[in-house]
């Protein structure tokens, strides 16, 4: 099991398939996960039930994701917020994928599945980047970055 982190945008998704197809294992986004077994997007579970509600569900998902089969995981940008999340991270191998706040905007700032964009961005950023550190075994920097290069590097770095 590998793990991604990091901001929206920050490259998890694109990378977490390079990094799949890499070494021949199946690559899950935990936010897919979760609106697939909640049957609606996470931006009305959001609206519906409120962050605190998603958080914990978000937790349970992927606390079932790390017992399951190996993968490569990629997680909401907000997982690392829950102590529990970050206990179970510890066990894991976790790549921190770090993006600049405006490099971020760039990449998702027009994407109106993204409920956390609705606040302060930046404020957002600099409260989440000792977060991502905290339970980063590696941290690579994604900001002008082809994705190839950062998974030939993601792989270098953990063999």
């Amino acid at each position: 099991m590998i793990v991604l982190v990091g901001f929206m945008g920050a490259g998890k998704t694109t990378v977490g398939q390079l990094l799949a197809a890499k070494r021949g294992l199946p690559f899950l986004d935990s936010d897919t996960v979760i609106e697939d077994r909640a049957g609606r997007p996470i931006r009305q579970i959001f609206a519906d039930d409120g962050e605190p509600a998603f958080r914990e569900l978000e937790h349970q998902v992927i606390a079932e994701l790390l017992a399951g089969p190996e993968a490569i995981l990629a997680l909401g940008g907000g997982a690392v917020g829950h102590p529990g999340t970050r206990s179970l991270l510890a066990s894991v191998p976790v790549v921190y994928l770090r993006v600049s706040c405006a490099e971020a905007l760039v990449r998702v700032g027009g994407d109106a599945g993204r409920p956390m964009l609705a606040g302060d961005v930046e404020a957002l950023h600099q409260r989440r980047l000792p977060l991502y550190g905290s339970v980063a075994t590696i941290t690579v920097d994604t900001t002008a970055r082809v994705p190839e290069d950062i998974a030939v590097e993601i792989l270098a770095a953990l063999a």
